[in-house]
């Protein structure tokens, strides 16, 4: 077997396997119900993949356009426009990725330099932080603020620096299923005016808002746009997170330095996906009824919970719940989690690592993309702790 002698020095010294591919893998060694990873056990449309299988057949395999097949990208456009009122256009400002994380990880790429900060909304998705310390930028933390989980705009005001390049926002939020509201937007909008700070918002759960709420995407501010980088995913929206297919929107100019970035990271994402995605986000009706569609997994997985000795802690959007177990157990919640797998046959994802500081609040996440089934024996499992 080779053997490599030489010195490395890490660019990511202290990362480690991400937690949600360690509690799949406890969770696949001990058979146990896996609410840890986010991700639907239910089939994606069948028009869907009938469109993919038609497109396969008549000869889009090769490469895509580096931006993205242009049907699509005037479709993204178009549904931007018709719900948030803000047209992009399909050749300067949209961007098709190979999901999400890609399109994060180039976009801080394209704009984070040696010394350059940015502020970051702990607990934080877990791919943001890397990425900014991988491009030589510097990383600082806001707490979001319990028991909601907002932000203290005057705080973030303290942060702010010569040196503040990006602010990364999450709305609906993964891991709290918190929600920014016009406010927050508006307060964003006013701290970044007149500054060269531009923002990265991740929206991909963006149609995943529950109770009557509203999304409030940075499109609706234009003024806040102007500075953006938009950021969706095809997986989240249409239970298809295995394709790997996500985009970017943004003015001209972000873009431009975006796509130099993009074609030597990825160069262009799957073409007969692209294609039959183009046709499928024509529909609204394929999208606009997600909310309903999840908040009735969100409250039949609560409802199911009621007897139980874990608090449900509030959820207005994604497809993630946070329990709290403090009435349970005081284990940290790394531990708890699991144990919940070993001795009882179910896997959540524990808060603390979407913090630096690993803060231990105990809590845990539980993915409610789940089949009815699945999700009555998750709570049945849980209802018996």
């Amino acid at each position: 077997m080779p053997h490599y002698e030489g010195n490395i020095t890490s660019k990511l010294p202290n990362a480690g396997t991400s937690i949600f591919a360690v509690m799949s893998k406890l969770a696949n060694d001990h058979g146990a119900v896996n609410l840890s990873q986010g991700f639907p056990d239910f089939p994606i449309s069948e028009k869907l993949i009938a469109r993919v299988n038609h497109f396969m057949k008549k000869g889009f395999n090769q490469y895509a356009p580096m931006p993205g097949v242009l049907a699509l990208r005037q479709a993204i456009s178009d549904k931007a426009f018709a719900t948030y009122g803000l047209r992009y256009d399909p050749n300067d400002e949209v961007t098709v990725t190979a999901g999400a994380t890609q399109a994060l990880f180039t976009a801080i790429t394209a704009f984070i330099r040696e010394g350059d900060e940015a502020i970051i909304f702990e607990p934080a998705y877990d791919s943001y932080a890397p990425a900014v310390r991988a491009n030589g930028g510097l990383v600082k933390y806001a707490d979001l603020k319990l028991p909601d989980f907002h932000i203290d705009w005057t705080e973030v005001k303290r942060m702010i620096s010569n040196r503040t390049r990006l602010i990364i926002i999450n709305t609906p939020h993964n891991p709290t299923g918190s929600l920014l509201s016009a406010a927050d937007l508006t307060q964003l909008e006013t701290l970044t005016r007149n500054t060269d700070i531009l923002v990265i918002s991740d929206e991909v759960y963006e149609h995943l808002i529950f109770d009557g709420m509203l999304h409030q995407s940075v499109c609706r501010f234009p003024e806040l746009a102007q500075r953006s980088l938009v950021i969706g995913s095809f997986g989240k929206t249409f239970h298809a997170t295995g394709w790997k297919t996500g985009f970017v929107m943004a003015p001209a100019l972000l873009t431009e330095e975006f796509r130099k970035m993009h074609q030597f990271v990825v160069f262009a994402s799957n073409t007969p996906v692209q294609h039959a995605l183009a046709e499928f986000l024509g529909d609204e009706e394929n999208y606009l009824h997600l909310g309903k569609f999840y908040q009735q997994k969100r409250d039949f997985f609560a409802q199911q919970l009621q007897s139980s000795r874990f608090k449900v802690v509030p959820c207005y959007g994604t497809y993630f719940q946070l329990l709290d177990y403090s009435a349970i157990s005081d284990e940290n919640e790394l531990d708890f989690a699991r144990r919940l797998v070993v001795e009882h046959g179910i896997a959540s994802v524990p808060l603390s690592p979407f913090y630096t500081s690993k803060t231990d609040q105990n809590l845990l996440r539980f993915c409610f993309a789940k089949k009815e089934e699945t999700l009555q024996k998750a709570a049945d499992i849980l209802c018996r702790i």
